[in-house]
């Protein structure tokens, strides 16, 4: 079985479901799942003071728009390893699309912490994290995809309700 076989156990009731880590927080290196071998490749390496400020990966057992799973963020008290399956707690999602030569798609960004956080255990939305922090988030992956070519443009910012949603969607696709 491959991480995308990997059911999501999406829970609306709990606005809770799985999350595999590519990349975790704080490195430079971006790090892709590959479904025929089963390993975390490099996919590329950020510029010298930028990182990814969570850990970032994808939940299993969904398609998105892209062609790929769709992307999580992660709140978590430390920094988790590739490979890592960790249940998380939405807390909502930036809806954006993103253009690629000429070619427009929705890849929009869950983001979630994990169930078990000690430090982050009365975060259980966004209000809770913080508008400061959602905007930093979001202008990330702006200045992210400016670097490979790509614009990366947030059309909305949408609540754990609205997370769950798109990912209930996304997993009736695969």
């Amino acid at each position: 079985m491959n991480a995308l076989d990997i059911a999501n156990r999406l829970d609306f009731d709990a606005r809770t479901c799985r999350a595999i880590v590519e990349t975790p927080a704080g490195h430079r290196s971006k790090f892709d799942y590959d479904p025929q071998t089963g390993l975390f490749e490099l996919a590329g390496v950020l510029p010298a003071g930028m990182a990814f400020p969570m850990a970032f990966g994808f939940v299993p057992g969904t398609l998105g728009e892209d062609g790929d799973p769709i992307d999580i963020l992660i709140v978590a008290d430390e920094a988790l390893p590739i490979g890592c399956q960790v249940t998380v707690r939405l807390l909502g999602v930036i809806e954006a699309e993103q253009t690629e030569d000429g070619s427009t798609c929705r890849n929009d960004r869950m983001i979630g912490r994990i169930l078990q956080s000690r430090m982050h255990a009365d975060v259980d939305d966004f209000e809770a994290l913080g508008n400061a922090t959602v905007e930093e988030l979001s202008q990330f992956f702006v200045a992210m995809n400016a670097l490979k070519g790509k614009s990366f443009d947030v059309k909305a910012i949408g609540d754990a309700s609205r997370a769950c949603a798109l990912i209930a969607e996304a997993t009736r696709q695969c």
